[in-house]
């Protein structure tokens, strides 16, 4: 049995396919499915630590990317796009699998248009309330489509869609207090704010944190994942901010949280500052109560859309690129955690939105369909 997974190009593609493939790697050992294969057809590996631990086998093929604004990139991607579906076809039909599993995005396009080309059974999970261009066509020839939001579904065909929820890792699924405030040298008589801006990180975040830094650690305590890219520069200027501040240990700044790391710090968070991709699902699995600021420029505005249909939950506040100041935030962050009913409430909201369930759903959804096609 051939399970083909692909998408790509962010964490928010691609780590959904690594838990999506836990379960199929646990439901095969439990259905005692000895002759399981899984592939991973994509632009770059990502992840090759993840792909291995996996035991999945990495295909590459080339793929364009066809941005929605005038670029005289999308000229030389259309060459990317046509030697990406032509290798993406060789490959599929020597690997032949039983079905497909996309995430969507540009590099997702050569394995689902080998896989219709070929008549192989396509599942489609798409993450955000707004569906991307190539999911929204892959849907019409697909024989399941999986949707994590309910807006979702209203643009994809109803016979066929149904509301999964996010597939979340395994490692990530919970959070993990034990020896949590000790792993970060923090205090448990203190709330801690938890600042994620995904693994590069998020510039605009980054500075307004680092602007009301000297109010923040007066009465709690901020783990923040600044990203690889900006460490350097908010650590500097953390430093000279908190230079004089008896109260400088309660700031820890970091490029990047792995999975030990990331588990411990929603083990104790009290609330998350978060854009809002894909981690809002991994918040909302974690209960806790979150301050989302989308981008604004974000493709198709999905970032928005997903924003404020979470906030419509009662699980988090959104602030807005454009409203989004010190003060604001500040004044945001006190609104929540001085309000011993609303952090409840919000708490409450997030675990009822959660679905720690979707990973596994589509795993057997997938199961079937490769049996049945196999058959």
């Amino acid at each position: 049995m051939k399970i083909l997974l692909t998408g790509g190009g962010s964490g928010g593609h691609f780590y959904p396919l690594i838990a999506i493939a836990e379960k199929l790697n646990e439901l095969a050992s439990r259905e005692k499915i000895l002759d399981l294969k899984l592939y991973y057809m994509s632009d770059a590996p990502y992840d090759k630590r993840m792909l291995f631990e996996n035991r999945i086998t990495y295909v590459q093929i080339p793929a364009g990317k066809m941005r929605l604004y005038f670029s005289i990139r999308n000229f030389f991607d259309l060459f990317s796009t046509a030697t990406g579906a032509f290798f993406g076809l060789i490959s599929m039909f020597f690997i032949y699998p039983d079905v497909v599993i996309s995430k969507g995005g540009y590099s997702a396009f050569p394995a689902v248009f080998a896989a219709k080309l070929l008549r192989i059974p396509v599942i489609v999970h798409e993450s955000d309330s707004s569906p991307g261009r190539l999911n929204r066509w892959t849907a019409k020839f697909a024989v399941k489509v999986a949707v994590s939001w309910p807006e979702a579904a209203d643009f994809l065909p109803k016979d066929k869609t149904a509301l999964t929820g996010q597939p979340i890792r395994k490692e990530i699924l919970h959070g993990d207090k034990e020896g949590a405030y000790d792993f970060f040298k923090l205090s448990s008589s203190l709330p801690v704010i938890l600042v994620i801006g995904g693994s590069q990180g998020a510039e605009t975040i980054n500075n307004t944190i680092v602007d009301i830094l000297p109010q923040l650690v007066e009465k709690y305590q901020i783990i923040h994942q600044a990203g690889l890219n900006n460490i350097e520069d908010v650590t500097l200027r953390s430093k000279l901010l908190l230079e004089n501040s008896s109260y400088s240990n309660r700031y820890v700044a970091t490029p990047y949280l792995n999975n030990l790391a990331t588990r411990m710090a929603a083990g104790i968070a009290t609330i998350v500052i978060s854009r809002a991709g894909s981690a809002i699902f991994e918040i909302a699995s974690w209960g806790i109560p979150s301050i989302i600021i989308p981008i604004t420029n974000s493709n198709g505005d999905h970032q928005r859309k997903n924003a404020f249909n979470y906030a419509r939950t009662g699980a988090c506040e959104v602030i807005e690129e454009s409203n989004f100041s010190p003060h604001i935030l500040m004044a945001t962050i006190e609104k929540i955690l001085e309000n011993t009913e609303k952090l409840s409430a919000m708490k409450t909201n997030a675990l009822a939105f959660s679905t720690p369930t979707a990973a596994e759903t589509i795993a057997q959804a997938a199961l079937q369909i490769a049996i049945s096609h196999e058959n």
